[in-house]
This record gives structure tokens, C-alpha cells and sequence, in this order.
């Protein structure tokens, strides 16, 4: 059993308005993705599956392949909005795949052992891939998955509202809840808040979130398929609808299917939301490396 990386980056960028999986921030032209990589095979990560569009899976391939290829074992897939909707067929003005969870489950066919899932674009830190990789190789089965967890307040963008999962929480560290808040920010008052149909609601700054970092076992990709074609009968039809993971780990809980532990981690996160948070993730990095937390350069 080898633990696999999944890297979610087929996303559209639309708000960041550049391919920023692609983008350099490191000293030596390092891009945020390898960073996790780099983590990644670190704590002992032998396989990386990258879900792309297969409309710049060359230029993807042609930067990443030599930096990794012969560090790990990488495949490649494809998230396109035809994938898995056995006949479904969406909205006219439907522009675009249906989300991450759709995105996990276009990998099913790569992927044989316990996974973890990550966003391209968002800086995780090597506690992070540590906690997960043990999980994954000693507690992670068809009934128990897991979530890294962040503090909301760790997670923020000063440049315009983020997309979060906020998880609830017992005192068993085992998720109750998950929703995908869409636009939570710090208001003038200082307070976190997030946007709901007209409406605002207040947030602690410890509540813990899902940045997009889950561990799951194999098992999972007959209940996302079984979700997203409930999802597809429901909405399938809004142009703009999306099948985020966070809907998998509800539905996986409240149906009785297992528990999701929240694994807390130290790491630092950050990322690239909007163009204006690109200075501010650069000089982190810089400080990492200058810190020697490391190298000037990731690859040779």
C-alpha cells in the first residue's frame, strides 16, 4: 500500500484571471504546486496524480515532468465537463466542469490506495503532508477518512472574499458538519463573516476549515459517483452549479457511511486567491527559504 497525492489543478482561475498552477514564486522559479510536491514526496509520497484540462496538458507536462518524473510516479487526468455524466446531458450555457469533487472522481481509474486530495494553487507547509501521510498509512479505511484543519483567521485574504469549507466539530475531533461558504471576509468591524442568500453570518476566527486537504480511501469513488449523479438529477441544470468535496463529506456522514477525523495542523498556509495576494505569498516563500526550511532550489 503506497499513499497517492491527487492535485486538483484543472480549475479555471477565473477570479485570479492567470493560470497561477503554472506560476512561479519561488527563488528559482518554483511554483506553489512545487512546494507540495516537494513536501509531499518528502514525507513519502511515491505517487502523484495530477487532475489538468486537457487543453494545456502539454505545457503542463512539459513544466512539471522534469522536475518530478523521475523524483515519484505521475499520471495525469482529465476533468471534462462530459466526464461521468453517462448520458446526463447539462444546461446549453453550461461553460465549465462541474468542481472538485467531479474533479476526484475523473481520477478513479489512477488511483488504488488510500489518497490525499490538495488544491494546485495553496500552500499547505510540510506538517500538513506529514499528518496526512501517516494517516493515510495507519488509520485511514473504507469508514474513516480525514480533513487537515486550519484556523478560519489563518486562511483570510485581504484582497476580496474566499471559498471555504467550515467544519463543525466534536470533542472527539470528528467532523459533524461541513458547509462550502462562498464569501467569508473580515468586515469593518473586524469580525469574520460570510454572505448566504442576502444575508450575513458571523464566523469565529478559531472555527476550524477545510482547505481543500482530505484523506480518503479508495472506496469513496463509487459514493461520489452515486452523489453526483443525485446532484446532476437536482442541479444538474444551473449553469454556474458545482459539486464540491465538501458535499461528499456531508453526505459520508450523515448517511452513516464513517467518521472524518479533523487533524489540526501548525503549518502555515497560504495562497493565490487574487493577483494582489501574488507579493505577499511570494515573500513568504522567500522567508522559508531564506530560514533554510528550503533549498534555493527544489530540483535538479
Amino acid at each position: 500500500m503506497k499513499p497517492t497525492l491527487c492535485v486538483l489543478a484543472a480549475g479555471m482561475a477565473s477570479r485570479y484571471g492567470s493560470m497561477k498552477q503554472i506560476q512561479s514564486f519561488g527563488p528559482s522559479g518554483e511554483t506553489i504546486m512545487d512546494y507540495s510536491i516537494y513536501d509531499a514526496i518528502q514525507s513519502g509520497f511515491e505517487k502523484i496524480v495530477f487532475i489538468i484540462r486537457k487543453e494545456f496538458a502539454t505545457d503542463f507536462k512539459n513544466i512539471f515532468e522534469p522536475k518530478w518524473g523521475n523524483k515519484a510516479e505521475t499520471v495525469y487526468v482529465y476533468q471534462e465537463m462530459d466526464s461521468y455524466l453517462n448520458g446526463y446531458i447539462p444546461a446549453a450555457d453550461r461553460a465549465k466542469p462541474w468542481g472538485t469533487a467531479h474533479a476526484v472522481l475523473c481520477a478513479m481509474p489512477a488511483i488504488h490506495d488510500p489518497f490525499a486530495v490538495i488544491n494546485a494553487d495553496d500552500f499547505y507547509g510540510r506538517d500538513a503532508f506529514e499528518k496526512a501521510y501517516q494517516f493515510l498509512r495507519d488509520g485511514c479505511n473504507p469508514s474513516t477518512y480525514s480533513i487537515i484543519g486550519y484556523d478560519l483567521a489563518k486562511t483570510l485574504s485581504e484582497n476580496g472574499s474566499v471559498s471555504r469549507g467550515v467544519c463543525q466539530v466534536d470533542d472527539q475531533n470528528n467532523l459533524v458538519s461541513i458547509h462550502e461558504r462562498t464569501k467569508i471576509y473580515r468586515n469593518q468591524a473586524g469580525k469574520i463573516t460570510y454572505e448566504e442568500e442576502g444575508k450575513t453570518f458571523e464566523v469565529p476566527d478559531t472555527a476550524k476549515v477545510s482547505m481543500n486537504f482530505w484523506c480518503f480511501d479508495p472506496a469513496v469513488f463509487p459514493f461520489i459517483e452515486k452523489i453526483f449523479r443525485e446532484f446532476l438529477a437536482k442541479s444538474g441544470q444551473e449553469p454556474k452549479s458545482e459539486f464540491f468535496i465538501p458535499i461528499i463529506g456531508d453526505r459520508f456522514i450523515h448517511e452513516g457511511q464513517g467518521r472524518i477525523k479533523i487533524i489540526p495542523t501548525q503549518a502555515s498556509w497560504f495562497g493565490v486567491t487574487y493577483k494582489e495576494d501574488a507579493p505577499g505569498v511570494q515573500a513568504s516563500i522567500n522567508a522559508l527559504v531564506d530560514s533554510g526550511v528550503y533549498p534555493a532550489k527544489l530540483y535538479e
